[in-house]
Formats: structure tokens, C-alpha cells, sequence
């Protein structure tokens, strides 16, 4: 994300904020992003920086072209200080180290700009750290917190920073955004229905697993079409070896419920409303073997499934149950 521009299509509001703050040279001196993993925020947060930075912004637009922008690209800009946590917290040294830069006239120019990623993993001694610097801002300091949890972060941080939250993409923006990204359309459509979560989209794309998801769902209910007495050995020698783990199965359970979905948005007509863009035949097909009825009974149970693994039923035991309710649907 390399403009204003495009961040105000997924973050119309907070984008706002700061290029107006920008615009009119009222820059808090430090800011507080939060929001769910994946909405925009570190990206916000280097494109905040660039813009402090950039000699040639126009229209609050960094150049992306000069030596400092390609320095933030690169994480070498010498008066960018990125922390995150060391391990699985943010500790008092990194924070103390940080202050100890700030003692330091800007190498560039007296700007300098700091961003604690995870800012809530922060322990005691770091917060409070963090507060004394906060309470004494130099006038060309920037702070910059990012955090998924901003009532984790204490109160009297949060009282000196300007809180700006990043709203989770609604369904139309991420496949959009996903597309734009180069995913195709087909696993934009489906990866949108699964989450609003644009880094876990891109995760599930590594490799095959999310296309082995997609494939074994549809070999699932062809099974229990066509040959409905296999599909129990099916599920043991086929699905359960691709979803090993708990929240590997509670995922293949959400792509199965979107294929059911698809089959009862066929029966009322809303296809607009489809995920499985390229399987209409095969969808078409199941729908002579599952009326609409059948089909929310099918739903219900893979619910139920889904609720049982979160109460630690043995993951082969819950699948099991399924496939014999999903063959008597």
C-alpha cells in the first residue's frame, strides 16, 4: 500500500484523519492504531512515516521515488526506529534504547518518528518506561503504536495518544482488494467469505494446503453422492490427514459450510451471494441430491461439529458423527 489513496478504500475514516491532521500540520505527537491483525495498520503506519519524511509530498502524497522513501521501504532509514517484541513481549531495554536514540539530533534532520508493533505485549516495566517518554514529547517526535487489543494498553498511555481505529474489511473490499493484489478471482470470492483478515487471506494461499481444502470439500459431497457408503473411509484416509491440527479441521469445516451455503443460496435464487464462483455444474449436480431442506439440516450439523471441536471432542470422533448425519440429511 503505497498511497493515501488506496488506504481510503479499505480505511476511508482513519485515512481521513491523518492526511487531514497532515494537511493542516496538526500531527498528534503520537498515535494509537488498533484494530484486527490485517486491516492495514502497519501499512498505515510506514506510509505515515513516509509522508513525515518525504521532501517531495503532494497532496499528502510521498513521492515513493526519493532516497528517504526508499530508505523506509528498505527499513534502513536511520530516524525510523521500528520495535516489536523480542520474544513474546516488548521489554524495558528496547524501550530505554529507544529513548537513548531520541538523545540523538536526527541524523537527517531533527524529525524522527518510532513504531511499537504489538504495543499491548508491552510488559509493566516497558509501559511505564514508554509513559515517562510520552509525558515529555519533543516537538519533531512521532509515535506511532499498533496493537490488536487497545484495553491492554494502560490508560494513561492511551490518554496521550490519538486513538485511530482500522475497521475489519467488509466481504466486497477484501475480495476487491484481493483481486487487486493478484489473487484470482475465484479464491478472492472464497478467501473474502472466509475472513476479513487480509495477511491470513495471503497466508492460506502458501502453498497448497488452501487448495487442497477447496478440492477435498468437493470430493467430500461428491462421495456422498455418489457413493455415499465410502465416504466414511473417505473422511479417515483423505480429510483427516490434511486437517491434522484443531484449527486446521475448524477451517475445512468453514469451507464445507460455505459449499452448503452456496447450495441454499442456489434454492433461493441469490446467486450473487455465491463463493464457489467456478463450480456451478458440480453445484448444480449436488442440488439433486439435497433439497433445501436437507441442505439447512446439513449446516446444522456441520455447526454442531465445529462447536464440539471447540469443547475438545477428538477430531476423528466429531468427523465421523458428520459424515453419517450428512449422509442421513
Amino acid at each position: 500500500m503505497e498511497r493515501w489513496e488506496q488506504l481510503k478504500e479499505t480505511q476511508p475514516l482513519a485515512a481521513q484523519m491523518l492526511t487531514n491532521s497532515y494537511e493542516k500540520d496538526r500531527m498528534a505527537h503520537a498515535y494509537l492504531f488498533y484494530g484486527h491483525r490485517g486491516t492495514g495498520k502497519r501499512e498505515a503506519a510506514r506510509l505515515l512515516a513516509k509522508t513525515l519524511f518525504c521532501p517531495n509530498v503532494k497532496d499528502s502524497e510521498p513521492c515513493q521515488e526519493c532516497r528517504e522513501c526508499r530508505r523506509i521501504d528498505s527499513g534502513n532509514h536511520p530516524d525510523l526506529h521500528w520495535i516489536e517484541p523480542d520474544g513474546a513481549s516488548i521489554k524495558k531495554e528496547q524501550v530505554l534504547n529507544l529513548q537513548k536514540e531520541f538523545t540523538y539530533t536526527g541524523l537527517e534532520s531533527d524529525r524522527k518518528v518510532y513504531v511499537i508493533e504489538a504495543a499491548d505485549l508491552m510488559t509493566v516495566n516497558a509501559a511505564n518506561r514508554l509513559l515517562k517518554f510520552l509525558e515529555e514529547p519533543s516537538r519533531d517526535a512521532t509515535a506511532i503504536l499498533l496493537t490488536e487489543n487497545s484495553e491492554a494498553i494502560i490508560q494513561t498511555i492511551r490518554s496521550r495518544c490519538q486513538q485511530i481505529a482500522f475497521q475489519p474489511l467488509n466481504q466486497n473490499k477484501m475480495r476487491d482488494y484481493l483481486i487487486a493484489e493478484g489473487v484470482s478471482r475465484s479464491n478472492a470470492f472464497l478467501l473474502s467469505a472466509l475472513t476479513n483478515n487480509v495477511e491470513e487471506a495471503l497466508e492460506m494461499l502458501e502453498g497448497d494446503w488452501f487448495a487442497n481444502v477447496r478440492k477435498l470439500v468437493i470430493q467430500l459431497t461428491e462421495v456422498l453422492q455418489s457413493k455415499p457408503n465410502e465416504a466414511l473411509l473417505f473422511v479417515n484416509h483423505q480429510w483427516m490427514p490434511h486437517f491434522s491440527e484443531k484449527d486446521t479441521l475448524q477451517r475445512g469445516l468453514d469451507v464445507l459450510m460455505l459449499w452448503y451455503k452456496d447450495m441454499l443460496y442456489e434454492h433461493l435464487g441469490r446467486e450473487e451471494s455465491i463463493v464457489f464462483i467456478q463450480e456451478k455444474d458440480k453445484r448444480e449436480h449436488a442440488m439433486m441430491r439435497w433439497s433445501r431442506a436437507q441442505v439447512t439440516a446439513c449446516m446444522s450439523g456441520i455447526m454442531e461439529a465445529k462447536r464440539h471441536i471447540n469443547q475438545n471432542v477428538h477430531p476423528t470422533l466429531v468427523m465421523e458423527q458428520l459424515t453419517l448425519q450428512l449422509q442421513r440429511c
